[in-house]
């Protein structure tokens, strides 16, 4: 059995055990027993739990950030330097998620999990290791928001952008929870399609509040 196979199948138990269960709660040895490998084959590839958690990362966020970069590209280029307008850069966000968990083969619902994880335990190497390897990405798509709402002051800009986190993560990484409660009250189904598309104009609304 190849390595690419061996890696694929630690990253895919690993990042639903830690989905499910949290960073710190989750052993190698649990890790390795669902992916049917053995200690060394984690320790060979990864290294530590440390780097394995931080790979469970990079394979989400590597197409989601290139990708959203690509077409950040695309519509400032269609633009013709005029400033993105809150409303498309969040719509583009949202999209961009999508299409790329679903290149992945992922709904969008594990990695807000993990994102959630990294901030309500203790990793900060995880917060680090985003920093440096996506700081990037981020302080571009902040720099075009700032630039779209340049008269709210910079304190209340970023306890929007955590706002709109807190919302985003908690929404789609409780989907299936919630999902089932409309499914009970409401005989309703939805999928995260269907709720992004709520959501989307929820986060903008916030975003764009007069109150400064």
């Amino acid at each position: 059995m190849g390595q690419p196979d061996t890696i694929e199948r630690i990253l895919d138990a690993a990042g639903a055990l830690f989905a499910e269960r949290g960073y710190a709660e989750t052993s190698l040895r649990t890790i390795t027993s669902t992916a049917n490998v053995n200690l060394a084959a984690v320790n060979y590839h990864f290294g530590s739990k440390k780097a394995l958690i931080q790979a469970v990362f990079a394979r989400f966020l590597n197409p989601f950030c290139e990708n959203l970069d690509a077409e950040l590209n695309r519509r400032l280029e269609e633009k013709q330097g005029q400033t993105l307008t809150i409303d498309e850069l969040i719509d583009l966000l949202f999209a961009t998620l999508l299409t790329s968990m679903d290149g992945l083969g992922e709904s969008p619902n594990q990695f807000m999990r993990l994102l959630g994880l990294a901030y309500t335990q203790s990793q900060e190497h995880l917060r680090h290791f985003i920093i440096a390897e996506y700081g990037s990405y981020y302080s571009r798509f902040t720099g075009l928001l700032r630039e779209a709402m340049p008269e709210v002051k910079p304190e209340v800009f970023y306890w929007r952008l955590y706002f709109m986190l807190g919302a985003s993560v908690f929404t789609l990484s409780s989907f299936d929870s919630i999902s089932s409660i409309l499914k009970a009250d409401f005989n309703k189904e939805s999928t995260v399609e269907d709720v992004v598309e709520l959501l989307v104009p929820a986060l903008t609304g916030m975003l764009n509040s007069n109150d400064v």
